[in-house]
């Protein structure tokens, strides 16, 4: 399995969603949620991609950075997914979807830290 081409794949997939999503909020409903699900898609697969170059050219760490990413990818899209609920379905995707999606996506960044500082103790960034 493909770590980095999974994580791309979700980004981009994260990217459009994002994309859509500010659409919906410039065309369809003023929700301050949708903007703050666009963003929060956005930036998310930005970093998606970026870390998914990472995953690829750092064999040592990718299965902790791989795993890292990943989460950061289901965090951000529980959290989203939960907001996108209260706006069309009128309530939330399940209780408490959109603080473990958040957790996670804190966890995720944190560990994405680790990692960074595993690797500048090494002396791997130059």
């Amino acid at each position: 399995m493909n770590k980095a081409a999974i994580i791309a794949t979700v980004a981009a997939l994260q990217g459009a969603a994002g994309v859509s999503l500010a659409a919906a909020a410039a065309h369809v409903d003023a929700n301050p949620l949708l903007a703050t699900a666009s963003q929060f898609l956005m930036i998310h697969a930005a970093a998606g991609l970026g870390l998914s170059a990472l995953v690829r050219g750092r064999a040592p760490i990718s299965r902790l950075l791989a795993g890292a990413s990943l989460a950061l990818q289901a965090g951000v899209t529980l959290f989203v997914a939960d907001l996108a609920a209260r706006v069309y379905l009128g309530g939330k995707l399940f209780p408490f979807a959109a603080p473990i999606g958040g957790s996670l996506t804190i966890l995720a960044w944190l560990t994405l830290a680790i990692c960074s500082a595993r690797e500048i103790s090494r002396g791997n960034f130059d």
